[in-house]
């Protein structure tokens, strides 16, 4: 499918690591400049629920078909959520074909957003470096190992009682190792994009520091 681009969108291009909130200030930056927003780390999600779902079946063809018929409101299912699904996601990620399938869904999203948006704002991991190299807006939010991991324990408490919040940061840990360090779009911040750290931030004044950024470019 060939690529078509809309001229004077807004792009904006989020990558971080796990649990540091750029999902949360995708979702306020989306709302407030009426932009199509995708988590891309969702796709990822999907395929890796696929292969849970059907070990014996899954292959390259198989997560092309699903693509093709993917929508974004498909990503919203709760149970993307569970750890399950994230070690299969992050194990899946690391096929070449499947970025490859993945990528230019979006590509679609990112350049192509429905009408009614005035631009697109993409979250993930190689977001920056490989998707939107040419964003309007490229911005690198993280925040320390233990903040990441107690705001991921509160999410996922409320859908698993039993989980502890020391099983949270291990997964943490071993989740950061292999999306920083993987052979195919690791995630890394790239030197034109704008380093938010969220530690100490609420979800408040995080986004306004993100709004002020974007408002004087846009006025400019």
């Amino acid at each position: 499918m060939k690529l078509i681009k809309r001229n004077d969108i807004i792009t904006v291009a989020i990558d971080s690591p796990a649990a540091a909130g750029a999902g949360t200030q995708a979702k306020l930056i989306a709302k407030h400049f009426n932009l199509q927003q995708l988590d891309t780390g969702r796709i990822y999600r999907v395929i890796g629920k696929l292969k849970i779902k059907n070990p014996k079946k899954f292959n390259h063809s198989l997560v092309k078909k699903k693509i093709n018929v993917l929508k974004i409101k498909d990503l919203i299912d709760k149970s993307l959520l569970s750890d399950a699904v994230a070690t299969s996601a992050s194990i899946i990620a690391k096929d070449k074909m499947i970025r490859k399938i993945v990528h230019n869904f979006q590509l679609h999203c990112a350049f192509n957003p429905p009408k009614k948006f005035s631009g697109s704002v993409l979250d993930g991991r190689d977001i920056t470096s490989v998707v939107m190299k040419n964003a309007m807006f490229k911005f690198f939010i993280t925040a320390n190992i233990k903040t990441r991991a107690l705001r991921r324990y509160k999410e996922l408490k409320m859908i698993n009682q039993t989980l502890t919040y020391k099983e949270v940061l291990k997964s943490i840990k071993k989740r950061d190792k292999s999306d920083y360090n993987r052979k195919i779009s690791p995630l890394r911040k790239t030197r034109d994009s704008i380093l938010i750290n969220t530690t100490n931030l609420t979800k408040r004044s995080c986004f306004l520091k993100i709004k002020k950024i974007m408002d004087r470019k846009l006025k400019a």
